[in-house]
């Protein structure tokens, strides 16, 4: 047992330093877990003798639902929202047309089966979120006209209905009453959204109404209703990984206690579900069994590279007057990862009569996919003129920071002004700020107590930053060229009675906005409800 432990902080310690390096080797993190696992497995260097289908079905479904979770969870609304109906297409209709294009391609050009066909597109249908959030995040890649959160929302969402596609085929494969298929697809998508929204809304409503869930003990509590969402949905038939999606989408953007805190426990949990995913995966791979597969899996990854993902995101992005250009990123970002192989991996546990090698397949696709399209991400985004130098592709996710310790603000001094010719230690500055600079006709001074302040000096004044009360919020809003404030004058904006514009933040400047002050094109705006 006690070598056990150490085996389990060895892959652990392999796989950080793998993540260390991956930087160094050009390619995603995930591929060098799977890399690990590979590694250590029977045709490895440590000979670790695994092929136990079914506990490997078990211990990735758990896996998998945190990252479900976290996937939705980390996903900012605010941000997310302008592009939420085309990626919701794409996370559903785009799926069925990838797997049924997939299909189609399997039954006529490799001779596959039909039901083989049907569960070879199904399980390859959907992307993989830990590969796409792992890229956009690790390469700091923001892209332009809302790509990047456009791409985190379909991969965060799919596994649903590929999970739905993949039940569908292994009911074919063993040989179901296909008249039941309509009313399975009923009950898996009405019962997987009712009980994702409830369990929601109960979970919301414990932790902003009530006192129930002792201070500190907020991740247990979340911990506990993802697992129950999860297992209720499979218990009354209902699509469990779809549940588990919208826990996370309706928690993760409600104004819940201590989610500074949760954010980072689930990212580490689902830090540690990734490597065990595919360090398991790796695990139960065998390399001498690749030569079989290489040349079909080959052709089916090439295949839903250039045709299948293309037709699919062409299709439902051109009519929403997306440029060809993010079409194009968009198709080549459409990686196959760990949902894609687990999914194989319940079909096997399934233990329905199937002669492909549909586990190495399934694998040697991902592997391909998340080498070579994941390694190329930057460098096609690149190409195409797609990356927003400018943005944070962090601010797409709810873990990012907002606030600070402190924060900046510029006071213009002008004539006639309280504080002209006056010391810095003779003025009433706010309590807790400091004087950093003064600004005087195109120099900068670091002033002193005895630093006289002239007028048209602009002082710029270290502040701490505000805590707000749980009755208020602070929102901020990016100014895009389409946004209807653009261009406009505060007071010419028609805002509601409980809001107010707090402050505009411009380039490295906070600037205190007055009726007159004018929102510019990448301005982003504070506004206090």
């Amino acid at each position: 047992m006690t070598f056990g432990y150490l085996l389990i902080a060895a892959i652990l310690f392999s796989c950080i330093l793998a993540d260390r390096f991956s930087g160094k080797f050009g390619m995603p993190a995930l591929i060098l877990f799977m890399a690990v696992g590979m590694i250590f497995g029977c045709d490895g260097l440590f000979k670790i003798q695994f092929d136990n289908y079914g506990v490997a079905e078990k211990v990735c479904a758990a896996a998998l639902v945190f990252i479900m979770f976290y996937g939705g969870f980390n996903t900012k609304w605010q941000s997310a929202k302008c592009v939420a109906v085309r990626a919701t297409i794409l996370s559903t209709l785009g799926v069925l047309v990838t797997a049924g294009l997939t299909g189609v391609f399997c039954y006529f050009v490799l001779h596959f089966s039909y039901v083989e066909s049907f569960l070879i597109g199904a399980v390859l249908s959907s992307t993989d979120a830990a590969s796409v959030f792992s890229i956009l995040r690790g390469k700091h890649l923001n892209l332009r006209d809302g790509t990047a959160s456009l791409l985190e929302i379909e991969s965060g969402s799919n596994d649903p209905m590929s999970y739905l596609l993949t039940m569908i085929g292994i009911s074919l494969l063993g040989n179901a009453d296909t008249g039941n298929i309509p009313l399975m697809i009923f009950m898996q998508l009405a019962l997987g959204i009712l009980v994702g929204v409830v369990v929601a809304l109960i979970g919301i409503v414990l932790l902003t109404k009530t006192n129930f869930i002792p201070e500190g003990l907020e991740t247990i509590f979340v911990i506990a209703i993802v697992i129950f969402s999860f297992g209720l949905a499979e218990l009354i038939g209902g699509n469990s990984y779809l549940s588990v999606y919208l826990l996370g989408i309706l928690l993760g953007n409600s104004r819940i206690r201590n989610k500074n805190i949760l954010i980072p426990f689930f990212d580490g949990v689902t830090g540690l579900a990734q490597i065990l995913i595919f360090f398991l995966l790796g695990l139960l791979a065998f390399p001498h069994r690749m030569p079989d597969i290489m040349v079909p899996a080959l052709l089916i990854a090439l295949f839903l590279t250039f045709v299948a993902r293309p037709i699919a995101v062409f299709g439902i992005l051109l009519p929403f007057r997306c440029s060809i250009r993010q079409c194009l990123l968009v198709s080549w970002a459409g990686l196959r990862g760990a949902a894609s192989i687990v999914f194989a991996i319940m079909v096997i546990a399934g233990g329905g009569d199937i002669s492909l090698d549909l586990f190495h397949i399934v694998f040697m696709v991902a592997l391909l996919s998340v080498a070579f399209q994941g390694t190329l991400i930057p460098k096609v985004a690149e190409k195409l003129d797609m990356v927003d130098n400018s943005a944070d592709v962090s601010k797409t996710f709810n873990d990012y920071q907002e606030e600070s310790a402190m924060t900046l603000m510029r006071m213009y001094i002008p004539k006639g002004h309280n504080w002209e010719n006056h010391k810095i230690c003779e003025v009433s500055i706010p309590t807790g700020a400091l004087a950093l600079m003064i600004k005087r006709d195109g120099d900068t001074m670091i002033p002193n107590g005895d630093t006289r302040i002239l007028a048209e000096d602009s002082v710029i004044l270290s502040v701490p930053a505000y805590e707000s009360k749980e009755d208020e919020h602070l929102e901020e809003v990016l100014i895009e060229k389409n946004n209807p404030w653009c261009e406009q004058r505060i007071r010419e904006l028609n805002l509601p009675q409980n809001q107010l514009i707090a402050l505009v933040k411009r380039g490295e400047e906070n600037l205190i906005p007055s009726g007159s002050t004018k929102i510019h094109e990448g301005d982003i705006v504070v506004l206090y409800r």
